[in-house]
């Protein structure tokens, strides 16, 4: 059954196998930002954890939607990979405009 394809409407590339990956990857990235917290505090300095948290966040997100979602950049999920891409970018403009109005506000209090 490792090889066969599980028929679900309109997903033809979805396998038994591809599932296994998506999870095993899954679990992986989850347990990645846990060890750098837990062993890499003393010994990594906190920037590069915090980088590989962030890092390890990102290609969950990848691995998510590629193996669980089977989104990818065929022309059948052009649609769905465009609108992801534009929610993130939406995203990423309010966490970063957030961030330096309160950066701002919070130099102006120190005065």
């Amino acid at each position: 059954m490792d090889q066969q394809a599980i028929h679900i409407p309109g997903i033809s590339h979805a396998s038994f196998k591809g599932y296994v990956v998506g999870f095993t990857l899954s679990v992986l990235l989850t347990i990645i930002p846990f060890a750098l917290v837990i062993y890499g505090r003393g010994v990594i300095a906190t920037t590069w954890i915090y980088a590989g948290i962030a890092a390890a966040a990102i290609a969950q997100i990848v691995a998510q939607l590629h193996y669980f979602l089977h989104l990818d950049r065929s022309s059948d999920q052009s649609w769905n990979l465009n609108a992801i891409l534009f929610a993130a970018l939406i995203i990423v403009i309010l966490v970063a405009g957030s961030l330096w109005v309160m950066t701002v506000l919070h130099g102006r209090t120190a005065l």
